[in-house]
């Protein structure tokens, strides 16, 4: 790749160095159209070199273990840790003259970029594979791409699936861009043999084919992330958070009913057992893991006065590593791993719930972002087949809510034909005010957004893996931003419901926008010079952007955006009352109430 990306890329694993503890075992391997591996532990960095095949079903000739004994590949944090530091420094792109012997066989050698990303994760899998519960207990594989891998096995064709450019998002058919080969599903079943979690960090704008490399993410325990550029990119702070905080592994989760209900669906990022219904196994996870149930009656099922409670009941079951003795110790005996040890745990939790006989109640008790939360989960596994029945769907979701809502508050009666007598705001239920709104967000964000020309393929992709791994109000947040506004850098005024721009005509001069992967601070064109820009370090409103992005799993991109003088689209896109269906910006404050009025009028349809 390029000298950018291999800098960002060496930076990162600097700030792993930092956040990994003494004990932990630490590998470098590369891939081009051959494979590298690092032996730090000597005077000087040795790279052993196997080549990769070019056919696309081709396999090493020489096994890992062979050109490299187990126990040279991975060296001991504490002791090895400046070596390990000099070895990344060696790392430089690959020569022209290389480049040029394997342009021919590479599928985008105009840019001469060969990654035998498949053969090298493969072999990669299978090495740890023999180690796994001997040497280590979990191994967390972090791959590194800067664009499709193109060469060897797993290799993906992105030029068949057209120009990224253009826009594509779906095909002919209103289906998602399909996943071109099951070589990474087939491998991501490897690595939770071999304890083996996979982070893949796609650092492109190029089309990479993300849709096809997801699953390995996925079902091993871990994480996607995408960054469109190298000089935006929080990847040194994202690793660095990964690794800092606590994680379990080898988790197997389970969840069971009282016999009046079952499970219709589970969500996460999780590999489902092959044998067991509804047991799921977590290579890692770590305390912002979300996991997702959708209940249903068992045939000819209700809860009644006469039967118990309703009980569910969780088993998970995870390995942690604990660290005996003081933190201090770590620096005097930094070599030594014997302070850590391993262990099993076991945690049940049940839980008894309570039920009624009356909808006023149950309609009180609804947690507005769970709810988002199971819409969103059904909404990607359906979008995967047809976007458009899906975004239909969910639009006759709320209508239909909205239809059984008014008809049990006795809102419209049957001979009634004013549609306007139609409540479509809750009015009579604060718990639900939020969902319209929710859903309407939902809707239109690029997620489900078709043939838009300014949303790359991937980053759908990406936002189908945020979004299947956040939590409720993490992922309210990342739908639906908050609005914040500001009289003064240390006082501030409200939270706004609204996301128009309204907010241009507001008397308050600053805002705070979250949405959860960006913080925005703008200043209204009209905000006084006297107000510092952008905001000191000693003010209310900036100690409130470090507090968020330190609680945040991800560190959020930070701008300040002066409306006098800044371009304010990056502001502006997040404002999306003012949008249609189709993500366009509307004249005025229109789009999300002629959305209600769309909703009412199919309310009236139904003949509540």
């Amino acid at each position: 790749a390029s000298e950018e990306f291999l800098e960002l890329v060496k930076s990162a694993l600097l700030a792993a160095l930092e956040a990994l503890s003494p004990g932990s075992l630490f590998g470098i391997l590369t891939f081009s159209s051959k494979i590298g591996l690092y032996d730090v532990q000597g005077p000087i960095p040795i790279v052993k070199n196997v080549f990769i095949p070019p056919d696309s079903d081709g396999t090493l000739h020489v096994d890992l273990k062979d050109a490299m004994p187990f126990c040279s590949f991975l060296a001991p944090v504490g002791t090895f840790k400046d070596r390990i530091a000099e070895a990344l420094e060696t790392i430089k792109p690959i020569a022209s003259w290389e480049r040029a012997t394997t342009a021919s066989q590479v599928q985008d050698h105009a840019l001469h970029h060969t990654r035998g990303f498949g053969v090298a994760i493969d072999a990669l899998v299978n090495y740890l594979s023999v180690e796994n519960g001997t040497t280590f207990e979990l191994a967390r594989i972090f791959a590194f791409l800067s664009g499709p891998p193109n060469y060897g096995a797993g290799q993906l064709d992105a030029r068949s699936k057209g120009d990224h450019n253009t826009g594509k998002v779906v095909d002919s058919n209103n289906t998602l861009l399909p996943e071109e080969t099951s070589f990474y599903k087939n491998l991501a079943a490897s690595a939770v043999q071999a304890g083996a979690c996979v982070d893949l960090f796609a650092i492109t704008n190029e089309y990479t084919d993300l849709t096809s490399l997801k699953v390995l993410s996925v079902e091993s325990g871990g994480s996607l992330f995408l960054y469109s550029n190298t000089d935006e990119s929080t990847l040194p702070q994202d690793i660095y958070k990964m690794l800092k905080r606590p994680y379990a592994f080898g988790c197997v989760l389970r969840l069971r009913t009282s016999p009046e209900i079952k499970i219709a669906d589970s969500y996460g990022h999780f590999f489902p057992d092959p044998q067991y219904m509804h047991v799921q196994h977590i290579n890692c996870c770590d305390l912002f893991a979300s996991y997702t149930y959708d209940f249903e009656f068992e045939k000819d099922s209700q809860f009644s006065r006469k039967s118990r409670p309703p009980i569910l009941q969780i088993a998970f079951k995870y390995t942690m590593i604990v660290h005996h003795g003081d933190a201090s110790d770590d620096a005097s005996n930094s070599g030594s791993r014997s302070k850590f040890s391993v262990q099993r745990r076991l945690r049940v939790r049940t839980i008894q719930y309570n039920t009624t006989a009356n909808i006023w109640d149950l309609y009180d008790f609804v947690d507005p972002d769970v709810v988002l939360t199971i819409l969103v989960h059904q909404v990607i596994l359906a979008s995967l087949s047809d976007v458009v029945e899906a975004r239909l769907w969910l639009h006759d979701w709320l209508a239909i809510f909205i239809a059984q809502y008014n008809k049990a508050y006795k809102n419209v009666r049957p001979a009634d034909s004013v549609v306007s007598h139609i409540d479509v705001d809750f009015s009579n239920c604060s718990q639900l005010q939020p969902l319209a709104r929710l859903v309407f967000a939902f809707l239109v964000s690029p997620l489900l957004q078709v043939q838009d020309e300014h949303i790359h393929p991937d980053y759908q992709t990406y936002l189908q893996c945020l979004f299947s791994a956040l939590e409720p109000a993490s992922l309210r947040q990342a739908i639906c931003p908050t609005l914040s506004s500001y009289s003064s850098l240390d006082t501030e005024a409200e939270v706004h419901q609204s996301l128009s721009r309204s907010v241009f005509t507001s008397e308050r001069p600053i805002f705070l926008l979250d949405a959860y992967t960006d913080l925005l601070v703008y200043y209204l064109p009209t905000a006084s010079p006297s107000i510092p820009f952008p905001p000191p370090r000693d003010c209310l409103l900036r100690s409130t952007v470090d507090r968020l992005k330190q609680e945040r799993a991800l560190t959020p991109r930070l701008a300040f955006i002066h409306g006098a003088r800044d371009d304010t689209t990056t502001f502006e896109k997040y404002l999306i009352e003012d949008r249609g269906l189709d993500g366009t910006q509307l004249d005025g404050s229109t789009g999300f109430r002629s959305f209600l009025e769309e909703v009412r009028s199919r309310v009236a349809e139904f003949g509540i």
